[in-house]
């Protein structure tokens, strides 16, 4: 006899599949899409997004979840069990919302990224508004619904469709040591900088194909499956697509290589994530990430903390002057490249930045963001605001909207509440690093040997292959021996900047 917990496994699987239908279409609209598509697009997306939401939220899921929990007792497992409580959280979030408005949503935010593009190049932020003011008009709508639900604020209602279970309440502790601590490091950092002889710069130009072969000789070194994936060209570097069909993306300048080969390390982090997730899950809601902070540490772990680190670029420098034809000289060896590495920098681009001034980018986003959300900041005043964020704790003065509030795809796609996500990631990273490297020694002496093996074995066990079956503080608990505090990543920072340790 077919239970009620079965039946729900089948719906769930055919969410999956719609789930990779949307994946793998807006990957499509991102990278290859032609513009004139746009509108057409905009409607697929939210029919799908709609079927997807109707599916979740029919009369029949409710009555089939509500008996799955009262038969569950014994004859779940664990992961059953976990899998449940994931299909009623994410039937909570849906039911929250009107179809309509889900549709609309859908909709708004296709033709507003397809906007963003044109806007950002132009960097004209007047020409974006009327399509960022219908986004968060909706998304404050979503937010409201989902408040309701969830007994939450409305941040908050936001913030736990990316990172279950996070609350401005932890969050906030955390980001208001790094608004102290932050100016004064960065500061310190710059001036230990200043006093070391000063870098020998890398002449490009630096041709495009190179890159690009370089990117996928690094991705498959560290595991990445080339069968079920790929590497393609975007304006804003993302990780996505469906399952067992990873699709991530970079964007290249002739003159420098290192932000491209910088932004595939990190995607790959994301896709390492992705395709270490445990197969017997997949269509699941328990087999799926644990929430976007968990995903960012996985990302940074790869790009700032080990791919900086004086172990790795010892390796990959022979690598580096076999991909640009580069002669053997100073220039090219590893103290020099780790000092490029490993340059501080204020600058206006967040997925440029340093990994010491990085968090500063978002402890402005999240500011601004929660003041839309609230009502507090009016869209015409995003501007100045956001350049007013920056040369606080930065000290630099944006010079037009491209390098300011229209740098970044999130608020475009209506994704407030995911930019936390990035500085938590950070300070999960730095733990996860600490940990992995505390319980298997050995990883540290394969990275220099380019050999990712170890590192990525203790990442599939520790925090893959447990997706969704516990909660990103259970899991980096369980993996670290702490909660998530901003310590291992200060820590990490003044070892690397200031001891100048050999390893860091």
């Amino acid at each position: 006899m077919t239970t009620a917990y079965q039946t729900l496994e089948r719906h769930f699987a055919r969410l999956s599949s719609l789930s990779d239908a949307l994946g793998i279409l807006s990957w499509d609209k991102e990278v290859i899409m032609p513009h004139g598509a746009a509108g057409r697009r905009a409607d697929t997306l939210a029919t799908l997004a709609g079927l997807r939401h109707e599916i979740l939220t029919a009369p029949a899921m409710a009555d089939l979840l509500a008996t799955a929990e009262a038969q569950a007792g014994t004859a779940l497992s664990a992961w059953q069990k976990a899998n449940l409580a994931e299909m009623r959280r994410n039937h909570t979030h849906a039911t929250a919302l009107p179809g309509d408005l889900v549709e609309a949503l859908t909709q708004a935010t296709t033709r507003s990224e397809m906007a963003w593009r044109e806007a950002r190049e132009n960097s004209d932020y007047a020409s974006f508004l009327p399509h960022l003011t219908e986004v968060l008009n909706l998304t404050r709508q979503t937010a409201a619904a989902k408040a309701q639900a969830l007994g939450l604020s409305h941040y908050d209602a936001l913030l736990d469709s990316f990172d279950p279970g996070t609350r401005q309440a932890h969050i906030d502790p955390i980001f208001t040591q790094l608004q102290k601590d932050l100016p004064g490091l960065i500061a310190t950092v710059l001036e230990k900088q200043a006093s070391l002889p000063a870098m020998q710069p890398l002449q490009g130009p630096f041709a495009i194909p190179q890159q690009e072969a370089l990117g996928r000789r690094l991705m498959q070194r560290l595991g990445f499956d080339m069968t079920r994936g790929r590497l393609d060209v975007s304006t804003h570097p993302f990780c996505g697509g469906a399952t067992y069909d990873v699709r991530l993306t970079t964007r290249y300048q002739e003159a420098d290589f290192i932000p491209a080969m910088m932004g595939v390390l990190h995607e790959t982090g994301h896709a390492m994530y992705e395709q270490g997730l445990p197969a017997d899950w997949v269509s699941q809601p328990v087999g799926q990430a644990g929430g976007m902070t968990l995903h960012e540490s996985q990302s940074l772990l790869i790009e700032m903390q080990v791919c900086r680190s004086r172990a790795f670029v010892e390796w990959v420098a022979p690598h580096l002057r076999e991909a640009f034809s580069a002669p053997n000289t100073t220039t090219w060896q590893p103290e020099n490249l780790h000092r490029h590495l490993t340059h501080v920098q204020p600058g206006f681009i967040r997925v440029d930045a340093d990994e010491v001034t990085y968090p500063a980018h978002i402890l402005v986003r999240y500011q601004l963001e929660k003041a839309m959300i609230s009502g507090d900041l009016p869209l015409a005043d995003l501007p100045a605001a956001f350049n007013d964020g920056i040369h606080t704790l930065l000290g630099l003065k944006v010079p037009n909207d491209q390098h300011g509030c229209l740098q970044d795809i999130h608020w475009p796609e209506g994704l407030f509440g995911y930019f936390p996500c990035y500085a938590l990631g950070a300070m999960a990273a730095a733990q996860f690093r600490a940990a992995a490297y505390k319980q298997a020694p050995d990883c540290a002496t394969a990275v220099a040997n380019g050999d990712f093996g170890p590192l990525m074995h203790w990442l599939r066990t520790n925090v893959h292959s447990r997706a969704s079956s516990a909660s990103m503080p259970q899991i980096l608990n369980d993996a670290t021996g702490s909660p998530l505090t901003a310590e291992a990543y200060l820590t990490h920072i003044r070892r690397r900047y200031l001891d100048r340790a050999p390893d860091a």
